[in-house]
């Protein structure tokens, strides 16, 4: 594209403030969009353990928990493994704008596929939302960034909204999809109407499809809003690529590349602990925890709100402080070490609740106070891992190296479920010695990446 197209995208990018709080007229389309498909994908994942590992009388599959909590460590790691060839086909052939639709459609015919109780839906199901998820999840963020020129000053703001839009879907989808599937007045409803109440969980799996059906819904009606951003790439936009990509690696290139390699190896390790809230910490909660306030039943899946709920209390706090701190803030290898840390500490936490289960069903403040520190955690190191691999890779190499940054959280997800299945409800010290390893591991890592911080630093070189 020439310099005087370039100016002409930047005015209007610029001059197009007709959207929520000043930001392009596009953002609201792809926020409610993807607030839509994160309830969807959330509000699922809250209970597919719990309805797994559910008798075959109370409606579920009846599976032991190793073969269910290996299945979701497969199925969530290819959640996000699609991700590399859905973000290539958008880029090669069909647009961002065109694999958005196409994943969400497939996505709803997923959710729909969990509603009957059949074992070759169920895996039909699964196997549908990871690629409809690989075709939506990167696009649309890309779509995001395209509403906005690379020296737009709202730019950062656009993102951070559509983080808040995430984690709100996030926020409410355990709270219906945990009612419909595992709430005691439903049930009863349920019966009141005829029907049997072990079916509740594909009413739960139903209000998923509900969900990415308003998604696409949302994102079809205003379509108009998105019409410069997301579509095929051009002949020339493809030809300087290929001139870009023909750049040789220069020695700092591959300094930098080196740095990001030891992110991705402690990254790992991060999302295998913070992913046990879909499967060891949703059976801890169900089988182990006191789910109830003054008197009142809750469904234990309504725990997994937690998490959410301190993003988005946490998230303006941390953007402050960093802001705050300015050229004082710590380096990128101090904050992922503090990370580790802090989620090293919430399993520290969950050590002597697990041992005291052995006495009877435990308080739900231990789980609130771990997914607190765990979200401490993550504000340390999951949104400056994004900035720092985006500061880090070559120009060439960006969108292969955001690549591989999921790809921790691909392999953290199937870590996350091979831990998970030893867990044993019934076993106390089995749980401390789970939850101990776990928070040791997490330390000991922690530690390590403290003693590499001087030699990171020097392969980031002037990046920090």
């Amino acid at each position: 594209m020439d310099t005087t197209a370039n100016q002409e995208l930047r005015i209007d990018t610029l001059s197009d403030n007709s959207g929520m709080f000043g930001h392009p007229s596009g953002l609201s389309t792809l926020f409610f969009t993807e607030f839509w498909e994160r309830f969807s994908y959330y509000g699922m994942r809250s209970i597919l353990v719990l309805y797994m590992t559910a008798t075959v009388e109370q409606g579920g599959l009846g599976f032991d928990v190793k073969t269910a909590a290996t299945l979701y460590g497969t199925y969530t790691m290819w959640v996000y493994l699609t991700g590399l060839p859905g973000g290539l086909a958008a880029d090669r052939l069909l647009g961002a704008k065109l694999a958005v639709l196409l994943g969400g459609v497939v996505i709803v015919f997923g959710h729909i596929s969990m509603v009957f109780h059949s074992l070759t839906f169920f895996y039909g199901g699964l196997t549908l939302i990871a690629i409809g998820t690989g075709l939506l999840k990167p696009n649309i963020s890309t779509m995001v960034g395209s509403l906005y020129s690379e020296d737009d000053p709202r730019r950062d703001s656009g993102f951070s909204l559509f983080y808040m839009g995430i984690n709100i879907g996030a926020l409410l989808a355990p709270l219906s999809v945990g009612y419909l599937a595992q709430g005691e007045s439903f049930k009863r409803f349920l019966v009141s109407m005829g029907f049997n109440p072990a079916t509740s969980w594909h009413w739960g799996f139903g209000a998923a499809a509900v969900g990415m059906t308003l998604g696409l819904i949302v994102y079809l009606r205003n379509r108009k809003r998105l019409e410069s951003v997301g579509n095929r790439t051009t002949r020339q936009q493809k030809k300087e690529e290929r001139a870009v990509a023909s750049t040789p690696l220069t020695s700092t290139d591959w300094k930098r590349i080196g740095a990001i390699f030891v992110f991705f190896l402690f990254t790992i390790l991060f999302w295998a602990a913070y992913e046990q809230k879909g499967a060891s910490l949703n059976l801890f909660a169900r089988d182990l925890v006191r789910t109830e306030v003054f008197g009142m039943r809750f469904p234990s899946s309504w725990l997994q709100s937690c998490t959410p709920a301190f993003v988005i209390l946490l998230a303006p706090f941390f953007s402050y402080l960093w802001v705050r701190l300015g050229t004082r803030q710590p380096s990128s290898p101090v904050k992922f070490t503090l990370g580790l840390v802090f989620i090293g500490l919430a399993y520290c936490l969950l050590v002597p609740a697990a041992w005291m289960t052995g006495q009877g069903r435990i308080s739900p403040l231990w789980l609130v106070g771990l997914y607190f520190l765990e979200v401490i955690g993550e504000m340390c190191l999951s949104p400056v891992g994004l900035s720092t691999v985006s500061k880090l890779a070559p120009v060439k190499l960006v969108g292969i190296m955001m690549g591989v940054w999921f790809l921790a959280a691909a392999f953290g997800n199937k870590l996350a479920g091979y831990l998970s299945t030893f867990f044993v409800v019934n076993n106390p010290t089995q749980l401390v010695k789970l939850y101990g390893g776990i928070a040791v591991g997490l330390l000991i890592s922690a530690g390590i990446l403290a003693l590499l911080t001087p030699r990171v630093k020097k392969l980031m070189g002037s990046v920090n």
